[in-house]
């Protein structure tokens, strides 16, 4: 039974582990202690331009290198701020209160200029992640969501730690959610709850 007007079941957050064109989510809510798997998806963040385009601007002019980022950034800043809306939209329709967000990041150096990037393909990698997650994170800053950046690498030393749980807790806790709710419960999904999970409990320390 839904709650009634005016009724909560609670604050939420949602999780991101993004790719190149796309990203998992998965948003958690109810107490930090305990949360409760609300939703999974997948978001696409790439439609009409290239799922890689930093790749895909490889041997380009540098004009039209440059122009065609500029299309893949604008257009996957407005699907993830359509996603982040949609998912916002979802969770209060089901009596929740989305508050803050967990974005995963890699453990990538800050980025030269575009003429640069395009002669090291190793830098071509990090620009192609980065584009994805700064469209993440605009979207969540514009629905007013608090939010949580983990490096992929310290996520599980952060969840233990933040969540005040033993060290096996977290992995276990994911074990039970995979049972519960069935597939898709890839490393995706495991990621993007857990980074959800800490965000969440990030939101309660900050409104106490």
């Amino acid at each position: 039974m839904s709650p009634g007007p005016g009724a909560s079941r609670g604050s939420a957050a949602l999780g991101f582990r993004p790719h190149s064109g796309w990203a998992a989510l998965v948003a958690v809510a109810g107490p930090p202690t305990d949360p409760a798997v609300v939703l999974r998806r997948r978001v696409e963040l790439s439609r009409d331009t290239p799922r890689m385009p930093y790749h895909a601007a490889e041997g380009l002019s540098f004009a039209e290198a440059e122009a065609l980022i500029l299309r893949a950034t604008e257009e996957a800043c407005a699907l993830a701020e359509g996603a982040v809306a949609n998912a916002v939209a979802g969770l209060r329709a089901q009596g929740y209160e989305p508050r803050a967000c967990g974005l995963l990041l890699a453990a990538g150096r800050p980025l030269p200029g575009l003429r640069d990037v395009l002669e090291s393909h190793a830098l071509i990698h990090t620009a192609e992640g980065e584009l994805f997650r700064e469209a993440l994170r605009q979207a969540s800053r514009r629905c007013a969501l608090r939010l949580a950046e983990v490096k992929e690498r310290e996520l599980d030393e952060r969840a233990a730690r933040d969540l005040a749980l033993p060290a096996a807790s977290p992995a276990s806790r994911l074990a039970q959610w995979g049972k519960v709710l069935g597939p898709p419960w890839t490393q995706d999904q495991k990621r993007a709850v857990l980074v959800a999970w800490v965000a969440l409990a990030a939101s309660a320390t900050h409104a106490t």
